[in-house]
């Protein structure tokens, strides 16, 4: 029996299609995560982007972001039908560790401390230059 790894998949889907299509689209991949021993930990749509270059002749498309857990041996699977999925520009699958994922969840509560405080500090040498 494998051990299951965590993984995280971003893969952009052709934003030329309707909503229904690419819910559709994200919904066939999720199930076959699942069909293939994955569990989605979460699944996040980043919505349609306008992309830096070209790929297959569209400019824009809908990414979606998903991070899962599977056994090692499913992940070549899942790759090969997101490649043969004719609605996927283009993916990436990556392995992640736990501790990736905690400096991630502390990196994201960090930045709402810290504005406040440049701010006050700005708010100081504008009183500053203003006498």
């Amino acid at each position: 029996m494998s051990t299951r790894r965590l993984y995280e998949t971003t893969y952009i889907v052709n934003a030329a299609l309707e909503d229904a299509e690419i819910e559709e689209s994200i919904a066939r991949i999720s199930e076959y995560i699942v069909q293939h021993g994955g569990t989605i930990r979460e699944l996040n749509r980043w919505g349609r982007r306008r992309m830096a270059y070209p790929i297959k002749k569209k400019y824009n498309g809908y990414y979606v972001h998903c991070i899962f857990e599977a056994p090692p041996s499913s992940i070549p699977v899942i790759e090969r039908y997101l490649i043969l999925d004719d609605s996927v520009l283009r993916h990436l699958t990556i392995q992640l560790s736990e501790r990736l994922i905690e400096y991630r969840k502390q990196r994201m509560a960090a930045p709402a401390e810290q504005p406040t405080e440049v701010s006050a500090e700005k708010s100081t040498a504008e009183q500053a230059t203003q006498e």
